[in-house]
């Protein structure tokens, strides 16, 4: 469904998604995709430090991507974080979307 990126080094952290309602119907006919399309919006949000409406206040990356990693949600769980290295985070963020979340026939979300 998505993809956080942290990069520690240049105090990247920023989040992608492509929610598939069709899929995800599939999966669970009931599902409440607005529901998950907030969890998603409060991802984003922590991501760039917006802060209220239930979200922290954690001055850096590093602290906001502890708070994403640890699972809370019954609804939007976070995986295994996975280590690797990049130049350009931004480009790596879409690379990771491209490979592991969209098909390859859809565009951004």
């Amino acid at each position: 469904m998505g993809v956080v990126l942290f990069a520690d080094a240049v105090d990247y952290l920023a989040a992608g998604f492509h929610l598939d309602a069709d899929r995800l119907r599939a999966f669970s006919p009931g599902v409440d995709l607005e529901a998950i399309a907030d969890s998603l919006t409060v991802v984003e949000d922590v991501c760039r430090g917006v802060t209220g409406r239930g979200r922290p206040s954690l001055s850096s990356p590093g602290r906001r991507f502890g708070w994403l990693a640890a699972p809370r949600s019954t609804m939007v769980q976070p995986g295994p974080r996975h280590g690797g290295l990049t130049d350009d985070p931004a480009a790596a963020l879409d690379q990771l979307l491209t490979c592991l979340v969209r098909p390859a026939t859809l565009g951004h979300a």
